[in-house]
């Protein structure tokens, strides 16, 4: 089996996220992607989140349609921190006979150096599939440089290119302006009925 693994804070889940997901399905035959609801990112610690239940239900209503997605509570179920190598390290352990490919953009990517352990991450991965921008440039050699072997691993995909972030949403929202369009409707109804991001 192949497995995708897409983690976040999904703070709110939008069609930018369910786009990369599909097109990381179709392009690199993956079975399932295993949505990785991250509680608190250690690159987000001042960002004020919504509680986890919430960010549940929001994730729910983006993916329930697409029997492709699942959510994976590996990071809910234990204690913060939660760093990418180590919750890697539990999916490998809970499903050891599938290859785990871990999704993520270009951005991502070059941050990959600075990630806690990203040796340990890197073994833990049979594959890296990564949303590539065209404004984003991603110098393999540098990557290689720093991370032993990732250049056998990287699978960058071609997906079409949608800007959409979940920063801008947010500031959206509180700026009273129009976010239909970017949300599966059943999200922004979540947002809406509880008043987030206001």
């Amino acid at each position: 089996m192949r497995l995708g693994v897409f983690g976040g804070t999904f703070n709110p889940p939008h069609n930018g996220h369910l786009i990369l997901a599909s097109e990381a399905c179709d392009q690199a035959k993956l079975d399932k992607v295993l949505w990785v609801l991250t509680p608190l990112s250690p690159f987000k610690q001042e960002q004020i989140l919504p509680s986890v239940d919430v960010r549940l239900r929001l994730l729910r209503a983006a993916i329930d349609h697409d029997t492709r997605f699942e959510i994976s509570f590996v990071d809910i179920d234990r204690p913060a921190p939660h760093f990418a190598s180590e919750t890697m390290q539990l999916l490998r352990r809970a499903h050891p006979d599938a290859e785990l490919f871990y999704i993520m953009g270009a951005d991502s990517l070059n941050d990959l150096p600075t990630w806690n352990a990203p040796q340990d991450f890197l073994s833990a991965c049979d594959g890296l599939l990564v949303m590539h921008r065209e404004q984003e440039e991603v110098v393999i050699g540098n990557l290689e440089n720093s991370l032993l072997g990732i250049a056998h691993k990287l699978h960058l995909l071609a997906s079409p290119v949608v800007d959409i972030s979940s920063r801008e949403i947010r500031e959206r929202i509180n700026q009273k302006r129009s976010v239909r369009y970017l949300l599966p409707d059943g999200v922004l109804s979540i947002i809406e009925d509880n008043r987030l991001y206001q």
